[in-house]
């Protein structure tokens, strides 16, 4: 199959979670014969080669703006794969769902994958959220087949719209463990912090955890690894807070990342928004003892596997925290559940096998275009 993949920033992949998921499956597709490209935004994908790991790289301009970058470069690389003879064009998250129709005007095979609802989002406006909510509803209309990284997701869609959608989440690759090295210049080495990874913006509710670690005053320090996603201010007001125990590291990638989650004494997740959340995924993976908020996506990838408190409760979060760092014991057995939770659920190969399969129903016309009502 020759099959394009866009509304992405771009692989190989350094931060966020739906740029790690289509390079996961796209290099994975390409390893197994199919012909595969990935639109990618140039001020994200640096590198010069124009092929990465068996995947086309094409790049095309965009406005790197808050309102505009995802959907504009979205935009220019539908034009320009309505001229290509591509068999599959997937769309990624709902705003550039809305261009899915373009595609399948043109004769195109379309398949969008939400990853969340965006329109939820804090940082965006009214005008953005109107225009993110009539994504929500285009991404069931507009393709011919349409893929969540939830099972919560997939149920509120159904509910919502009476369309059928595919569950097919997010996954996390094979974890390295690897002991503290490039971590020490922190001042941190093996299981003596909490930690945090993800995206700097008020949805991942950093600042709660902030909060409940400075009631609490624990001995040992809590490590925020991420960084600005058109959200300077709200950074700024975090690394208020910054010490010799609350360290911030900016986004960490590779055998650094790696490092963090392999040597943390529990991880906490306090999102108030997720789809699936990918460094979730990644601390079970790694065998993390596990705090996170009650929203669905992250009780679903907990299940009974971590510790769970009500979001946005800085309360319970305290009382959660203290639980965990009062028992080393109860840490350890989490963490080791959690792990084998996290091993047989969300595999990228498994999740790769249940993509190209749908590719096929819908090359096969299991699911037409023309069942599908309109907008």
């Amino acid at each position: 199959m020759k099959i394009a993949m866009l509304g992405t920033k771009g692989i190989p992949a350094t931060w966020g979670g739906i740029e790690h998921h289509v390079e996961q499956i796209s290099t994975r597709l390409a390893a197994m014969g199919h012909d595969v490209t990935v639109y990618c935004r140039p001020y994200y994908t640096e590198t010069k080669e124009k092929i990465y790991k068996g995947v086309h790289l094409k790049k095309l301009p965009t406005i790197p703006s808050k309102n505009l970058d995802a959907i504009v470069h979205t935009y220019l690389a539908t034009l320009h794969l309505m001229f290509e003879d591509y068999d599959i064009v997937h769309y990624h998250a709902i705003g550039p769902a809305t261009l899915a129709l373009l595609a399948r005007i043109a004769g195109k095979n379309t398949v969008v994958t939400v990853h969340g609802l965006d329109w939820q989002r804090e940082k965006w406006g009214n005008k953005a959220k109107m225009f993110l909510k009539f994504g929500e509803r285009a991404s069931v209309y507009f393709p011919y087949s349409t893929i969540t990284v939830s099972k919560f997701l997939k149920q509120y869609l159904e509910e919502k719209y009476h369309r059928p959608v595919t569950y097919i989440p997010s996954a996390v690759t094979d974890p390295i463990i690897r002991p503290p090295d490039k971590i020490t210049k922190y001042g941190i080495g093996e299981r003596d912090y909490i930690l945090f990874v993800a995206r700097l913006v008020p949805e991942k509710g950093a600042h709660f955890l902030i909060e409940a670690y400075e009631r609490l005053k624990p001995d040992i320090p809590l490590v925020i690894a991420g960084g600005s996603s058109h959200s300077d201010d709200y950074v700024a007001e975090l690394q208020k807070h910054a010490s010799d125990k609350i360290i911030f590291t900016g986004y960490v990638y590779g055998e650094e990342l790696q490092e963090l989650y392999s040597n943390a004494y529990c991880y906490v997740h306090p999102s108030t928004i997720e789809g699936l959340p990918v460094t979730l995924l990644e601390a079970v993976a790694f065998g993390n003892c596990v705090i996170a908020s009650d929203i669905p996506a992250n009780t679903e990838v907990v299940e009974d596997s971590g510790v769970i408190f009500e979001s946005m409760n800085v309360d319970d979060l305290c009382q959660a925290l203290k639980m965990v760092l009062d028992s080393p014991a109860l840490a350890r057995e989490l963490g080791e559940r959690a792990k084998a939770h996290g091993v047989e659920e969300y595999n990228y190969d498994r999740v790769t096998e249940k993509t190209e399969a749908l590719y096929r129903r819908v090359l096969r016309g299991e699911i037409p275009a023309m069942d599908r009502p309109g907008v």
